[in-house]
């Protein structure tokens, strides 16, 4: 079989007078049956050159399958009279939501069964259920696309009916009024921007719903919640760098909708209820690692905020939970996650104790008030999830439920992590990483290391376990994650230098973490391999282009990186909405800055790594012809003999496969592909 080669048609994209081809811009008609043709034919190609891995792929894909619990459920809670369970049971790919009333020894109750729902499709995926307060109804969200847009639908928990009302077009969530007959839900636009709220009344046709609130400014998108306490519900509207929330009574759905504080450049703020007030976290009055204010609910101006947790330049002060007698907050200092109580009667203050040298710890579900039990939720690179229960008046810990590692093989003191910090090229910076590799796994130039990163949006990418990672540990790799600027794990500023005309620093990180690892001998070029999806996508696509011969096989998952074409792109989803995030191309500095990082912009004729390159035709962040162009151009001007192998997914979106171990194939393609260019080496 013949190399796929897409045919070049040349297109002229210009703007501030800078003029750039694009032979392969022609890729992006979703409906040309040339391009779903190229497509198959990369399929069929990919096929080929990983013939030789087909018995690997089963192997692992049944040995990652078989540490799952096949019919495992959920951690109980309780909310409204009802505990509430989802579960799955052996053979069947979905989950089925349930509750039992009042005592968990009581009957069980099927909201929904997914599993039923997903008959016949080739892809189902469930948004979101709510139950209405009196719990007789439930909304529930589904996408059979894999676009990210949900149908909301409705049942009588009473009767099982599914209600004929029936709402598409939606980001899948439902907020319910107190009166039980009232929905508030959000839409979206062509580019697939959430930009409006609407009141559906039950029993009429979407057609007639209420049109609250139109998001006009598309570099914001919408959010609607109600709040912990069930009085009040909110929409929020955000964008990068600046939030405005409104609100009325859950009570009164024909209330008049109140702002909180309207919005202002660089005014980021999130609002929680407590008795007659309002708890808002904020980067007001340069804390730019946020702090929580206080303001009554009459009188909720910025003018009116008094702080609560002043800021501390130290602290990322990340989240925080609201009891009647306790303030929990969320905080992350020298990238670590610390769970920290309050007692409001006292002001005495607690840490949770946490022992990894890397983790994450994070606030759980916790949707009673009037009580003085915390469920908090703690993993590693080497201990299972775990969700425990934390009397915050005892002062006592219970481990409630711990994810099971089945098989018999895994044993967590098998494991060793550690986190260590990589000198940077300016001499000053130091980029922490996290590691972890099996106790008999020597590090040495011949140990196969994959360094996993993605930094940006200021989303981090803490240390947790992974089940199916055990399939290449346990194969003598070391795993690595690089704490790269872009994401916030030192705080806020660490984001703030990783964005815009910053942007490189992420690249350069990465790039610095690797080589550290190499000078330090846990691995070498030969056996170093970098992974990144979406956002992390641009990473590793970035980092060949600066240095090739660093790595010896990438590994680039629904990736981003067509940026300065899809970035002028306002149709595109997510596009204005990023302007904070990436720059706007339309303004000349941002262009340039852009186009000399873009990966697809920046690929020449010279030798590159082994590369798997992987998509969803119907991805709806990252289009899949994104991914399509750069392996285009980069079969046409790559001067090696290295795998190029890139596989779009036909029947799902930016998510993967939909069920519960269909992904799972994913990830056998991809642990194949590096034990495949690791035999290779040792042929």
């Amino acid at each position: 079989m013949k190399v796929p080669k897409a045919k070049k048609i040349e297109k002229i994209l210009e703007i501030h007078g800078d003029k750039r081809i694009d032979n392969y811009f022609w890729l992006n008609e979703r409906e040309n049956p040339e391009v779903i043709r190229y497509l198959e034919e990369e399929n069929a190609y990919a096929e080929l050159m990983m013939k030789d891995t087909e018995q690997l792929q089963e192997e692992l894909f049944e040995e990652m399958k078989a540490r799952y619990k096949k019919d495992d459920e959920s951690l109980p809670y309780f909310f409204n009279g009802y505990w509430y369970i989802v579960r799955y049971e052996e053979g069947k790919e979905y989950p089925i939501f349930c509750r039992k009333h009042e005592s968990l020894d009581n009957p069980e109750e099927i909201i929904l069964d997914a599993n039923i729902l997903a008959e016949g499709e080739s892809f189902f995926e469930i948004g979101s259920v709510a139950v209405s307060p009196d719990n007789q109804l439930a909304s529930f969200s589904s996408d059979n696309v894999g676009r990210r847009i949900y149908t909301i639908s409705f049942k009588n928990l009473k009767t099982g009916e599914i209600l004929p009302d029936k709402i598409t077009n939606t980001t899948g969530k439902a907020v319910w009024a107190n009166d039980n007959e009232h929905i508030f839900y959000i839409r979206k636009d062509k580019s697939l921007r959430a930009f409006q709220v609407y009141r559906h009344k039950l029993g009429t046709d979407a057609s007639q719903d209420v049109l609250i609130f139109h998001e006009k400014d598309e570099t914001f998108d919408v959010n609607v919640f109600k709040t912990k306490s069930l009085k009040y519900i909110f929409i929020a509207s955000s964008s990068t760098i600046s939030d405005e929330h409104r609100f009325i009574p859950a009570d009164d759905v024909f209330a008049e909708w109140k702002i909180i504080q309207p919005r202002i450049d660089d005014l980021e703020y999130s609002v929680e209820h407590y008795e007659d007030e309002f708890y808002i976290i904020t980067n007001a009055d340069g804390a730019i690692n946020f702090k929580i204010v206080k303001t009554r609910i009459d009188q909720c101006g910025m003018e009116n905020w008094t702080d609560v947790i002043p800021h501390r330049a130290e602290v990322l002060l990340e989240g925080f939970e609201i009891f009647k007698d306790y303030l929990v907050l969320e905080e992350r200092e020298k990238g670590l996650l610390q769970i920290k109580i309050i007692n409001e009667k006292t002001g005495e203050a607690d840490y949770l104790p946490f022992s990894d040298p890397t983790y994450t710890a994070y606030i759980g579900v916790n949707l009673e008030f009037d009580t003085e039990v915390l469920r908090y939720g703690y993993t590693s690179l080497t201990q299972p999830s775990s969700t425990y229960e934390y009397n915050m008046r005892e002062k006592t810990i219970k481990l409630l439920k711990q994810q099971e590692v089945l098989g018999g093989k895994f044993f967590p003191e098998n494991y060793i992590s550690e986190r260590i910090w990589a000198e940077s090229r300016d001499g000053v910076t130091k980029i922490p990483v996290s590691l972890v590799y099996h106790k008999e796994t020597k590090k040495s130039a011949d140990t196969p290391l994959l360094l996993y990163g993605y930094g940006s949006y200021g989303h981090t990418v803490d240390a947790s376990f992974s089940n199916v990672r055990l399939s290449i540990l346990d194969r003598g790799f070391i795993y690595a994650i690089a704490h790269i600027r872009g994401g916030e794990y030192l705080g806020r500023e660490w984001y703030e230098e990783g964005k815009m005309l910053f942007k490189k620093n992420t690249f350069f990180d990465f790039i610095d973490v690797a080589q550290y690892l190499i000078r330090e001998n846990y691995t070498s070029s030969d056996h170093l391999y970098a992974m990144g999806g979406s956002a992390g996508g641009l990473l590793v696509g970035a980092v060949i282009n600066y240095e090739p011969g660093l790595f010896h096989g990438v590994i680039a998952q629904v990736p981003f990186v067509d940026v300065v074409t899809t970035m002028l792109d306002e149709t595109i989803p997510l596009t204005t909405g990023e302007y904070d995030e990436w720059g706007n191309p339309n303004n000349k500095e941002y262009y340039e800055y852009m186009k000399s990082y873009s990966p697809y912009d920046n690929v020449e004729a010279k030798d590159y790594p082994n590369i798997l390159i992987t998509t969803g035709l119907h991805d709806s962040q990252v289009q899949y012809w994104e991914p399509a162009k750069w392996t285009a151009k980069l079969r046409a001007l790559k001067t090696d003999n290295n795998l190029l192998i890139f596989k779009t997914d036909m029947s799902s979106g930016h998510g993967g496969a939909s069920g519960r171990f269909e992904s799972l194939k994913e990830d056998a393609l991809e642990y194949a592909f590096l034990l495949k260019l690791e035999n290779k080496k040792h042929d």
